[in-house]
């Protein structure tokens, strides 16, 4: 046990939960209720049957450590700064070619990556996520503002600087999605207890996430009866609105059912840096710039132009039919050329 979990294990449940208010989550989903928060925690577990830890498989020795690791982890990811610029300096491809290549990303910017698939998209997307140093397969290095990350930094701000969000996303959370909002704006809450204007944030979290989606949903929704749609949908509206990650990365978006347009513009303007992996020519062209990625390697790195620009114009005229196509096949009516109107 670390001396933070042993601190942590002396204490009242009240105390604990009145000094780190996002403590309170925690322990909501190993229902508080049948805990008695005038205890120690250690106490309270000793308290607490047999039965009620099997159903959670955990052991009273572990529950001091897990609550440790999230109230480090929360306080770690208060405390990061946000960042202005991402730099990619290449590697070598998956015949041990150099790639002479070096990328920066400024915040507020979308940078596409693209490729056949298997050469190396998400690759590319891992080796941000986890800040390398010249240490991963590619030897890719990542500055953050122009510096390297040392290795103390790395593993204690990569959770809090990148957000990624994966093609499939799945809850183990038994909340609602109003629940799990209220639970991300207040343990993102710095120095109110409740947050100042968090009914609010989330509130418009929530609304913007329902934009997004294809299929609405409601507050009460539970976050596991979520599509593969609404999850996306949701998380991209949570980047936005609470997240504290300067740098966001999504696999293959299109697969997802948001609209995917307003997705880039929504987290462009929140100021993040944002990469995506795609195969979709829309985004790919919406992007400030693409990678195009190779045999495991950085190909090329292309500036939109502005014939590509008004290709794109042309290029979302046809995704509008194809999407009126697609609500009009949903809704049950006959698909006719009106769907173009």
């Amino acid at each position: 046990m670390t001396d933070f979990a042993a601190m942590i294990d002396s204490r009242a449940l009240d105390i604990i939960i009145s000094e780190y208010p996002v403590a309170r989550d925690f322990f909501l989903n190993l229902n508080l209720p049948r805990l008695d928060a005038s205890l120690t925690l250690a106490d309270a577990l000793e308290a607490a049957s047999d039965e009620w830890l099997e159903e959670f498989g955990l052991t009273r020795s572990e529950i001091p450590d897990q609550l440790a690791q999230f109230l480090s982890s929360m306080t770690a990811a208060e405390i990061v700064r946000p960042i202005s610029s991402l730099t990619i300096l290449g590697g070598i491809d998956k015949d041990g070619n150099a790639e002479n290549a070096e990328l920066r990303v400024d915040a507020g910017t979308v940078i596409s990556v693209v490729g056949p698939t298997g050469s190396g998209k998400s690759r590319l997307l891992g080796d941000i996520e986890c800040l390398a140093q010249g240490d991963t397969p590619t030897r890719r290095t990542i500055l953050i503002d122009g510096e390297a990350v040392s290795e103390e930094d790395r593993f204690r701000l990569g959770g809090g600087i990148v957000a990624q969000l994966s093609q499939n996303m799945n809850f183990v959370m038994d909340l609602t999605v109003a629940e799990f909002l209220e639970m991300h704006a207040r343990s993102r809450a710095v120095a109110a207890n409740p947050p100042a204007g968090a009914e609010s944030l989330v509130g418009a979290c929530f609304a913007c996430a329902n934009a997004l989606a294809g299929e609405k949903f409601t507050p009460d929704t539970k976050v596991t009866q979520l599509s593969g749609g609404q999850s996306r949908a949701l998380m991209i509206a949570d980047c936005a609105y609470m997240s504290h990650s300067s740098i966001v990365l999504i696999d293959e978006i299109e697969n997802a059912g948001v609209d995917r347009a307003e997705s880039l513009a929504l987290l462009t303007r929140s100021e993040k840096i944002v990469l995506i992996s795609t195969h979709d020519p829309l985004l790919a062209l919406s992007a400030d710039k693409r990678v195009v990625i190779k045999n495991g390697g950085i190909y090329k790195i292309l500036e939109t132009s502005d014939e590509e620009k008004e290709s794109l114009r042309e290029i979302e005229k046809i995704d509008r039919l194809l999407g009126a196509a697609r609500a009009a096949l949903r809704g049950g009516e006959r698909v006719t050329t009106s769907v173009s109107r």
